[in-house]
């Protein structure tokens, strides 16, 4: 069906953390002609997860209203390192690591594009051929003083942390790619507006309409805490099985439902506020309804229909029998503090090769990275061993 203009401005506006501005998308969309939308992604780890998944679906969104996706796999940008919401330079990738990094992308992008109505680039294409001269054009166009307006590079400086020079030539870069690919729109996390800004800036300077930066907020992760991080061990895989998928979902605090129901699923949003509201809805039904609606977005409804019956079969506490009670003191631990408390392994690396080899699982998820750490929940269960011994959490 096709939608007006004003139609899929309201679609568009979900879940949005910025919009510059809401006059200038509506002038784009009123033009009636489909806008090319670009999103950058620079393949720093392997697997995506939940948290890219949230601009990556708003993309998917621009799609579906005949809109034309630009997807940037920036193997040239990735092997200078973004400084978004960086304390330090980041480490910068070798060839080899950025090429196996975006292989993963282009497989596990599909589970949420179209990738046969994308139209998919790699930045190396226009910026290894770059002529130096041109380079330092574009980079006369910009100042110091307005990338030391950008907060993280204040925080530095007055820190006296370094900053490289090719953090500054990232950002020439990366806004150089909107110039490139003529973009009517550029989408990202609220960690990106200030490299937005500079590309709305540089197309400006060059004679073009500028782009309309689009952002949407940080997925919290598992933890309700800190933004979705593979690092923080906190994040949910879009690679998952449907049951780890839906037992992750199933372990988050309550207060993150709404944002994810928001941006993480399609339910309309009166339904949502139904889903969130305690007094309509039990807490432990919108959350199996959240983690069937997510665990449905990648396998089949069949299949997240599936994992809740088979959750319930594990974790129900009619139906798990034999499960010990491991008292905690504190309920932020690490996953190797956490396994030894049960006494199974007898050493810390002991505890580190049984979680690496898959010998543990919390609340039904395997974890699998010994650095690990949680924000525990009373009675959220423990599996630890080959012999599957449960244990369930008292925390102090």
């Amino acid at each position: 069906m096709t939608r007006t203009p004003a139609e899929q401005f309201a679609l568009l506006k979900r879940g949005t953390a910025s919009l510059t501005t809401d006059e200038e998308l509506r002038k784009k969309l009123e033009t009636g002609r489909p806008l090319r939308v670009k999103l950058g992604v620079d393949p720093n780890r392997p697997d995506l997860h939940l948290g890219h998944s949230v601009v990556l679906r708003k993309l998917r969104q621009f799609q579906e209203l005949g809109h034309h996706a630009v997807l940037i796999i920036g193997d040239f940008t990735g092997m200078v390192g973004d400084p978004s919401g960086r304390s330090k330079a980041r480490t910068q990738l070798t060839p080899a690591e950025v090429e196996v990094n975006a292989k993963t992308y282009f497989d596990q992008v599909g589970r949420i594009l179209d990738v046969s109505k994308v139209e998919i680039v790699r930045n190396s294409q226009w910026l290894k051929a770059l002529p130096f001269y041109e380079l330092v054009q574009l980079a006369a166009k910009m100042t110091v003083a307005r990338f030391l307006e950008r907060d993280d590079f204040q925080k530095r400086y007055r820190a006296g942390v370094p900053i490289g020079l090719h953090e500054f030539l990232y950002l020439v870069m990366q806004a150089y790619d909107s110039v490139v690919v003529r973009a009517d729109v550029e989408l990202g996390g609220t960690d990106q507006t200030f490299n937005f800004m500079v590309g709305r800036d540089l197309m400006r300077d060059l004679g073009m309409e500028p782009q309309v930066c689009l952002t949407m907020p940080l997925l919290v992760g598992t933890d309700g805490k800190e933004k979705m991080s593979k690092s923080l061990g906190n994040c949910i895989e879009i690679a998952l099985d449907p049951f780890e998928m839906y037992s992750k979902v199933m372990s988050v605090p309550d207060g993150l439902m709404k944002d994810w129901y928001t941006l993480l699923t399609e339910l309309p949003l009166d339904e949502v506020e139904r889903l969130c509201d305690g007094t309509k809805t039990h807490p432990k039904s919108a959350k199996d309804r959240l983690a069937r609606e997510i665990s449905a977005c990648y396998h089949s409804r069949e299949s997240a229909d599936s994992a809740a019956e088979t959750w319930r079969e594990k974790f129900s506490e009619k139906k798990v029998v034999d499960v010990e009670d491991l008292a905690l003191e504190g309920a932020r631990q690490s996953l190797v503090a956490l396994v030894r408390a049960t006494g199974i392994p007898k050493s810390n690396g002991e505890a580190r090769r049984l979680i690496e080899q898959g010998g543990v699982e919390l609340d039904g998820a395997r974890v699998t990275d010994p650095h690990a750490e949680f924000d525990l929940k009373a009675g959220a269960i423990l599996k630890v061993g080959k012999k599957k011994r449960f244990f369930r959490l008292k925390v102090k």
